[in-house]
C-alpha cells in the first residue's frame, strides 16, 4: 500500500467517517500484498515508511473474496469485476487469512 492510499485512509479514519464507520475492502490479486496491506490499515505500516508508520487504525478489513463481503454485491457485479480472482486465488484462504488479522485487532 503506497503512502497516499495511507494517507487517504488515515484522513478517513480520523477525520471524515470515524474508526466505528469505516471498513476496508481490499481486491489485491496476491495473497500476500494483501495481507500486508490488511496488517497496515489495523496494526500500522509493518515497512515504517508511510503515513500509518506507528499508527494503529484497528479498522475492520476485508477481502472482495470474502463471503462476507461477496453476499453484498449483485451476483452480475461480482462475476464481472471479481469472479475471475476467485478462479485464481483460493476465497477459503484468503478468509483465513484476514479472519486472523481482524482477530489481532478485535474486529472479528
Amino acid at each position: 500500500m503506497d503512502s497516499e492510499a495511507q494517507a487517504n485512509i488515515k484522513n478517513i479514519a480520523e477525520n471524515q467517517g470515524g474508526k466505528d464507520n469505516v471498513i476496508v475492502v481490499l481486491g489485491a490479486s496476491d495473497i500476500d500484498g494483501a495481507e500486508i496491506s490488511a496488517e497496515t490499515v489495523t496494526i500500522g505500516d509493518p515497512s515504517y515508511s508511510g503515513p500509518l508508520a506507528g499508527v494503529s487504525l484497528g479498522l475492520p478489513v476485508y477481502h472482495i473474496l470474502e463471503d462476507e463481503v461477496r453476499n453484498h454485491i449483485p451476483e452480475e457485479v461480482y462475476k464481472t469485476h471479481a469472479g475471475i480472482m476467485a478462479m485464481v486465488i483460493s476465497p477459503g484462504e484468503v478468509g483465513k487469512r484476514f479472519k486472523i488479522i481482524r482477530e489481532k485487532t478485535g474486529k472479528g
